[in-house]
């Protein structure tokens, strides 16, 4: 395993940020390449502690010749982020300076430009400079695996309808619970990757993309960081590996057997007013249209002090907050269902 560090200057005197690149080389230059990172929010760590795992297999492979294809890990993608504590609390999720997410405003470049993302760096500040290093790493790779997590949470990804159903074989390898379908077309980071091979030809949009995978795992919640789920994510992300040649080994075949949905078809409930919310169902439930999910408690003890809200239709459980007091609009639940929703929201990504 090579260790290699990015040094990314700070914005003000003597401060720095060194990110970490580990590699595995193959020894079959027709096998396919990958690019893995985690705790692009910094505050979700799951994905750290399954690579943590997954590299000590990787190790033993290496020292047996079991590669086959390039393997690029980036097991702690932001460090910017895992320096930002408010009075005790990690802010990972939305760089302090500039106000915007961590994981939005990737360049979205054709794949020919590629080399364009690290010229003048010295233009841009650390944020920016460390967006454009991650971006740079992954579109060396034919595949690229961005790990997250959400608050509390079924596993899932977003897969672009352009690897889809291909990338089917990393849904079961996960044991993922659902996937949400995208159309690729925001500035996160596994979509500005997919925007600059669907353009490679600048202008001419590709809808089609054999033999490349670019997704965003999201690795059940904040709190699901322990040996056990890394170590049972680590084997599944290793299947993964060998069924896509990048890695020697035998596994059993497994088959995707849950729902694979448009984004459209995310009910997302919200709070109509801020107060303590009481949920009555929890992830992983089936629920029916009309059904009680959450009471919000807005005038404690007062008479008419709650509000009460039902499922717009049948669907899955996929998210709930972990917050407990919540304010108006928070978003409270993400249910995966069968049909559109019917609430008008931006097209695009669910979250800011």
């Amino acid at each position: 395993m090579d260790v290699s560090e990015i040094i990314i200057p700070g914005d003000t005197p003597g401060t720095e940020w060194r990110l970490p690149v580990l590699r595995f080389f193959g020894c079959d230059h027709k096998a396919p390449t990958i690019y893995i990172q985690a705790a692009l929010h910094a505050g979700e760590l799951p994905g750290t502690a399954l690579l943590h795992f997954l590299c000590e297999r990787l190790r033993q492979a290496e020292s047996e010749g079991g590669i086959a294809g390039d393997i690029t890990i980036v097991p702690q993608a932001n460090p910017i982020g895992a320096a930002q504590s408010h009075f005790g609390d990690l802010q990972g999720r939305f760089d302090l300076g500039s106000r915007t997410n961590f994981n939005r405003d990737f360049p979205l470049i054709s794949i020919a430009d590629r080399a364009t993302l690290i010229e003048d760096l010295d233009d841009y500040p650390a944020t920016d400079r460390l967006k454009r290093q991650l971006m740079h790493l992954a579109l060396g790779a034919d595949l690229i695996v961005d790990l997250h997590c959400d608050d509390e949470s079924l596993q899932y990804a977003y897969i672009d309808e352009a690897f889809w159903p291909e990338a089917a074989d990393l849904a079961a390898a996960l044991d993922m619970e659902a996937v949400l379908l995208s159309d690729g077309e925001s500035s996160a980071f596994e979509e500005a990757v997919s925007f600059a091979w669907k353009y490679k030809v600048p202008g001419e949009r590709r809808s089609r993309l054999p033999g490349r995978l670019s997704v965003t795992v999201e690795l059940r919640g904040k709190r699901d960081v322990d040996p056990t789920l890394a170590k049972k994510d680590a084997d599944g992300l290793w299947r993964f590996l060998v069924t896509r040649g990048i890695v020697s080994g035998e596994t059993a075949t497994t088959a995707f057997s849950g729902p694979a949905v448009p984004l459209d078809n995310v009910e997302i409930l919200r709070a109509p007013e801020g107060g303590a919310v009481l949920f009555h169902r929890k992830i992983g439930d089936r629920v029916a249209e009309g059904e009680l999910l959450a009471t919000i408690v807005i005038r404690p003890g007062q008479p008419g002090g709650s509000i009460d809200l039902h499922a717009p239709q049948d669907g899955l459980i996929l998210t709930r907050t972990s917050d407990r007091l919540v304010r108006r609009r928070g978003d409270l639940m993400k249910i995966v269902c069968g049909s559109p929703s019917r609430a008008s929201r931006k097209a695009g990504t669910l979250e800011n």
